[in-house]
């Protein structure tokens, strides 16, 4: 994908908004440990008091180390700002709440995270907001969902467990044909990889615990908009709830970031070796992937994707639940976890999904495995997983 700005990545991760002069010359910047700041006269506090994500007054609005956070991963998506929230889903509710009223409708893709559809399924309905989901690889099935009521048009893409996409520049421009706004999940490509501001959409989200910090100890989400859309949700969603980061822990995600490009093009790279020898493995029936050339839009995800990184899934060919527990159990390199980003390779079984007390099972078969590849060599990683498929 060819960028309509140019981005000056190592800038942004080593020097942007780091006034190193302010704190001794430093070269990590401190962490501002206090929850509040004191004011040295009634005209500064008046000043405070009239924009306070503009100043530092108190830490659940503005803190110093949040604030180069933030700085960063705005000029990351090419975004005039950004909040920074506690979690992934504390930034997903904020984007969602802040474009929607009673009465109002949603169209989200089709399996989207799962907190993001409950909140369109369970929660928001108590205040009268409908969702209605559609297969976003076509726009004529979004086109077609559009109400009177509709306000917001919520993307995945792709999508973190079969990796399906949407056409991103096609979607903005429908959403702008009705007036409706437009916010995405960016957690998949990092903004190293996709940039969906640059495609016309309004809202971008980030699971900031996933990539963007990278080492597996930190919770936190952002959000990245216009000025206009984050003074709105800064005024409203971001104080009311107080879903901030820790200064602490904005300081650790400044620190991963510094390595962010190193990691991704790592995880990349073995993830394309890895996905490459499953695609002839006869035990394999099916990949899930952006860019193997058997997605059915690897040309849109060449389009307006320039990586992706280091997630994939695959269904293998086994339909005994008690042989794909054997083949997950003997995988020695790969951690169960549901998460990603880190620089430890992860596994999420769909066969852990069946047979929970109190719970369906899981849509997906039981031969459905979604992987993580870190930053261990892959010539291992697929030692690994062929010692382990001499079990299905």
């Amino acid at each position: 994908m060819e960028n309509k700005v140019k981005i000056d990545i190592d800038f942004i991760l080593n020097h942007l908004g780091e006034e190193r002069e302010n704190y001794y010359n430093a070269v990590a910047p401190p962490i501002i440990q206090s929850s509040n700041f004191s004011l040295k006269d009634i005209p500064t506090m008046r000043k405070a008091f009239s924009n306070e994500m503009k100043t530092h007054l108190y830490s659940r609005g503005n803190n110093p180390t949040v604030e180069i956070l933030r700085k960063k991963i705005a000029a990351l998506e090419n975004a005039d700002d950004a909040l920074i929230f506690g979690s992934g889903i504390a930034a997903v509710a904020a984007a969602m709440m802040s474009q929607l009223k009673s009465g109002d409708h949603v169209i989200c893709v089709e399996s989207p995270y799962s907190w993001a559809y409950f909140l369109l399924t369970k929660y928001f309905p108590k205040f009268n907001i409908s969702a209605t989901f559609v297969d976003g690889k076509s726009l004529v099935a979004i086109e077609n969902a559009i109400q009177p009521n509709t306000k917001l048009l919520y993307l995945e893409s792709p999508n973190t467990l079969v990796l399906d996409l949407q056409d991103l520049e096609g979607c903005a421009k429908l959403a702008k044909k009705y007036n409706i706004v437009t916010a995405i999940d960016n957690s998949y490509c990092s903004p190293i990889y996709q940039r969906p501001i640059e495609m016309g959409i309004d809202i971008v989200i980030h699971s900031v615990t996933k990539y963007l910090n990278g080492h597996s100890d930190v919770m936190a989400g952002a959000i990245c908009s216009s000025q206009e859309i984050i003074n709105s949700i800064f005024e409203n969603e971001f104080m009311a709830f107080g879903g901030i980061i820790s200064p602490h822990d904005a300081a650790l995600v400044i620190r991963g970031l510094r390595t962010l490009p190193i990691r991704l093009e790592r995880s990349s790279s073995s993830t394309e070796k890895i996905v490459n020898w499953l695609s002839n493995h006869p035990k394999v029936r099916k990949i899930y992937y952006p860019f193997s050339n058997t997605h059915p839009q690897y040309q849109l995800a060449k389009k307006q994707m320039s990586g992706s990184g280091g997630l994939f899934s695959v269904e293998f060919d086994c339909d005994d639940i008690l042989k794909m527990e054997q083949f997950v159990h003997a995988l020695k390199y790969f951690l169960i976890a549901v998460s990603w980003g880190g620089h430890e390779s992860l596994m999420m079984p769909t066969c852990g999904f069946y047979n929970i007390p109190g719970k369906e099972n899981s849509h997906l078969p039981v031969s459905f495995i979604r992987f993580y590849i870190g930053l261990e060599d892959p010539n291992i990683l697929i030692q690994d997983i062929e010692q382990a498929l001499s079990f299905i």
